[in-house]
């Protein structure tokens, strides 16, 4: 059996975002999401580490060149997402709550399609030093 190795490229972008449900009144968005549901909106300064596993490449050594994997991540997720708000700015949150979750997720799409798919992926994105969320769970 080959053997893989993990490598890591960390990121950061800044954003702005609101947690509400349209069809809710303001009662029930503060209730459940709390100071994030202030209509103003809020930032958060994230962090974001992206982990490919493979099997190193026998001319090269690389898993995936890093240069390479900072620029995809570049195009792909801080064009798109820093400095930004993720509510209004960006299609991708236009019908879909802008929870941590839901921003990993959506990461990960747009990396998977540029990333050999002999490669397994998997994001790490933290809203604060201490909650983050990973997708896909490996």
């Amino acid at each position: 059996m080959p053997n893989k190795v993990a490598v890591y490229r960390r990121e950061h972008f800044n954003a702005a975002h609101r947690l509400f449900r349209a069809d809710w009144n303001d009662e029930q968005n503060f209730s459940v999401f709390g100071k994030c549901a202030n209509p103003s909106f809020h930032g958060h300064n994230y962090e974001l580490e992206v982990k490919v596993v493979g099997v190193p490449d026998s001319t090269t050594g690389f898993v995936i060149d890093l240069k390479v994997l900072s620029d995809i991540i570049q195009e792909e997720v801080i064009e798109r997402f820093d400095h930004r708000n993720l509510n209004l700015d960006t299609p991708y949150f236009k019908e879909v709550n802008p929870t941590a979750e839901n921003i990993c997720i959506v990461i990960y799409e747009l990396l998977r399609g540029r990333i050999d798919a002999d490669l397994d992926i998997q994001v790490r994105l933290y809203e604060t030093p201490r909650n983050f969320v990973e997708y896909p769970v490996l």
